[in-house]
């Protein structure tokens, strides 16, 4: 399985682009949870007021329980103790809905500015290496399976700009259909590199 083009300038874009996927998710990974940590501050005091009204409503249920006990006016007292814990209760309640709306807040956005970032890079780079990937190992099967490279050279004088085929030879077409090795070999590897692959070295045949 080939991940990377055996032509070396290729190769290292290849190796370049890679790292710099590796790095810019890192980056951003990083970015998110600095994020996550400062809206989090946020929610501090949400809490802290939540935790304070709470003990407020518990102390003011404490002092009015005691009120009632009193003997003919204890009833009557303890109504404004009552109201006053509802009114601390309910403070609590909307500083701790909103520290929950900040923990919701510090979680999502941070994860949604990550993918986001990862997938503006990764949408049109991942793609090109897996092309890469699948058209060089295609390529390969092929050069493994057959040692003739005339499929390659067929498909370069089919494919490639005629000013790159005439700096091969003036008459491309007329050399591939002589046989002629050295053409065939210089036409293949126009399609050979142009897959990340290098030309094979033919064995010599032995007279």
């Amino acid at each position: 399985m080939k991940f990377y083009a055996e032509v070396p300038a290729r190769r290292t874009r290849q190796v370049i682009g890679d790292v710099w996927l590796v790095v810019w998710t890192v980056l951003w990974i990083w970015i998110a949870v600095k994020l996550h940590d400062l809206i989090m501050n946020l929610a501090g005091p949400g809490t802290a007021i939540a935790s304070g009204a709470t003990d407020l409503a518990t102390s003011i249920d404490a002092a009015g329980e005691s009120v009632s006990g009193l003997p003919l006016v204890g009833e009557g007292l303890s109504s404004p103790f009552a109201a006053m814990s509802s009114a601390a209760t309910a403070i609590a309640d909307a500083a701790q809905a909103e520290a929950d709306a900040v923990s919701k807040l510090a979680f999502f956005l941070p994860l949604l500015l990550a993918i986001l970032a990862f997938a503006s890079f990764a949408v049109f780079w991942v793609p090109i290496r897996l092309a890469f990937i699948r058209k060089a190992n295609a390529a390969q099967r092929l050069v493994d399976a057959n040692e003739d490279l005339d499929l390659f050279a067929l498909r370069a004088l089919a494919r490639q700009p005629l000013h790159v085929l005439a700096r091969i030879d003036p008459d491309p077409a007329g050399a591939w259909r002589r046989g002629d090795v050295a053409i065939i070999d210089a036409l293949a590897g126009l399609e050979l590199r142009a897959e990340g692959l290098k030309v094979p070295v033919r064995q010599k045949e032995v007279t």
